[in-house]
């Protein structure tokens, strides 16, 4: 039932704790996903430094989606979008053939709070991935919610469990957040042949094992997956049809070696448009690793 267990991996951006999971060196991708970061929690006092902040930096070939549990996030990019998100939205920006971003707590270091959501990239499909780029902020109404025997639900993006979402996709996804209340039950169908869950707060039962937080369970296609939370419990559904292959390299997602090269070059060199509203500092390109000693 249960393929394979990803623990997060705890990694310091400089100011606040992300828990990478995707991708993973035995897990690339799970049906279109191929980046999945849970973000704090972290409890910030008013006044933190800006260097917190995630400066501009680019992206190709992929869609962020950023929802966040707890806090606020202020977006700009460089298609001339500067929006706010709050828990339970969702800013979905397709990069295509190249877009600029940055990331800033500036509500948060005015008046302190909790931040804690969940970063996700999902892979274009090879045909979309030189689309024009592109920014859409969806607020809770756009996303169906249930609620039954304990269990709260939303469908953040894609189709599942009988709704949609109006949040455009470009192949068949789903993106799902659970509440769930100790002993609520319920199922992950199996209309999806890649799928997974990633459990951000409390303990559930799944697939014939425990699950703790921190923790994405990745499920063999073809059954139904029945949850049972042994505590109260936060969980992410996510998944679809896989795309294909992909290059990750830094920011940059592709199906082409080449392409990623030249994002590359186009950023070092200055030829992608940081955001109107914030272009004033921007994260360099990492350079590559020494190579290793060879009297090592």
């Amino acid at each position: 039932m249960i393929e394979l267990v990803i623990d997060q991996r705890r990694k310091d951006l400089g100011g606040f704790e992300v828990g990478r999971v995707l991708p993973f060196a035995k897990r690339r991708m799970v049906g279109p996903f191929v980046f999945f970061d849970h973000m704090g929690p972290v409890e910030f006092q008013p006044g933190f430094p800006r260097n917190v902040d995630v400066r501009p930096h680019p992206h190709i070939g992929l869609s962020t989606v950023t929802y966040l549990f707890d806090g606020e996030i202020t977006h700009r990019d460089s298609v001339g979008v500067t929006q706010r998100i709050h828990p339970g939205e969702v800013n979905w920006m397709t990069a295509g053939s190249g877009i600029t971003h940055s990331e800033r707590f500036e509500t948060l270091r005015a008046d302190g709070g909790k931040m804690h959501g969940i970063q996700a990239w999902v892979a274009l499909p090879v045909e979309d991935e030189e689309i024009d780029p592109a920014f859409h902020h969806h607020g809770v109404d756009d996303l169906p919610t249930y609620e039954s025997g304990g269990l709260w639900a939303r469908l953040v993006a894609g189709e599942a469990f009988g709704a949609k979402a109006k949040v455009r996709t470009r192949s068949p996804l789903f993106y799902v957040h659970w509440r769930l209340q100790p002993g609520a039950q319920d199922q992950l169908p199996a209309e999806y042949p890649e799928r997974a869950a990633y459990v951000a707060q409390g303990v559930v039962e799944a697939g014939g094992q425990t699950l703790q937080t921190g923790q994405m369970a990745v499920f063999a296609p073809g059954q139904p997956v029945l949850f049972t939370a042994v505590t109260e419990a936060v969980v992410m559904l996510l998944g679809g049809e896989p795309v294909g292959p992909r290059f990750i390299e830094w920011n940059f997602v592709s199906s082409s070696r080449d392409r990623i090269e030249q994002a590359k070059a186009d950023w070092k060199a200055g030829r992608m448009k940081l955001p109107d509203a914030d272009h004033d500092e921007f994260i360099p390109l990492p350079e590559p690793p020494p190579p290793p000693n060879p009297m090592s």
